[in-house]
């Protein structure tokens, strides 16, 4: 007579891990289809709902973030009037006292005047500044620069000359680029402003080619309002005098 083999004890232990297992995988699964559906408006309930049991403040929900979106395009400086008070105010009178002593050059298309986040931006267009593809200041130039050393000579701002171009490719005998064609002429009215005994520790100067326009260099027109030199009144800080860093160029 054959003897019946006794079952092992314990053969099918396995059966309740793999159990486990599949458990843990389906909640997982379910964990990752609720997170990739989530309804706003049910999620602003539970906010709310979750707030009233804990007596917090209602507050409005937030957007859930979405699939990511092709970057914008660069705005536009903000006007100086999404500038805290105190600083478009200062912005506006330093504005009002150069528009009254240089409104002749303003009229005379020499000089244009505007306003940002950095502050005061008065705009020397090519025009009028200077000759083509060249860092000589003209005559007529010479002038209006000067009157403006002299309007901002008093005042408690730093300034800072900016070159522009257009995105016209330039290789002379004197500037090989862009860059130097622009740093040069921030240069030339860096020295004009100095031999009107402008604080050379107030001045700072930089060139940025074709690479900050502000126009379409697809017309004559945009081309044309890119090529100038901005000359940059930075305020100093509310409630204290300038010091050197109110010179450096804002991050972009």
């Amino acid at each position: 007579m054959q003897r019946r083999r006794a079952p092992r004890v314990g053969a099918d232990r396995w059966l309740v891990s793999y159990a486990d297992f599949t458990t843990l995988l389906l909640a997982f699964f379910m964990a990752l289809y609720t997170v990739s559906d989530i309804n706003p408006a049910k999620l602003a309930a539970a906010q709310n709902s979750l707030r009233a049991a804990f007596k917090a403040p209602e507050a409005a929900a937030e957007p859930v973030a979405g699939p990511a979106t092709p970057a914008e395009p660069r705005a536009e400086r903000p006007h100086a009037g999404s500038l805290p008070a105190p600083r478009a105010e200062a912005i506006a009178q330093v504005r009002e006292r150069i528009e009254k002593e240089l409104a002749g050059a303003i009229t005379a298309g020499q000089l244009e005047i505007g306003a940002d986040d950095r502050g005061l931006v008065l705009s020397l267009p090519e025009s009028a500044t200077f000759p083509v593809a060249s860092a000589d200041v003209t005559a007529a130039a010479q002038a209006v620069i000067d009157r403006v050393a002299t309007t901002l000579e008093p005042l408690d701002v730093a300034v800072r000359i900016e070159g522009h171009t257009d995105d016209t490719p330039i290789r002379t005998v004197r500037y090989s680029s862009n860059w130097e064609l622009s740093t040069a002429r921030a240069s030339a009215v860096v020295a004009r402003f100095i031999d009107q005994r402008l604080d050379p520790r107030r001045l700072s100067a930089a060139g940025y080619g074709e690479f900050h326009p502000r126009a379409s260099n697809a017309t004559a027109d945009g081309r044309a309002s890119n090529r100038r030199v901005d000359v940059v009144v930075v305020l100093p800080v509310v409630g204290r005098g300038f010091s050197p860093a109110d010179a450096e160029p804002a991050g972009d």
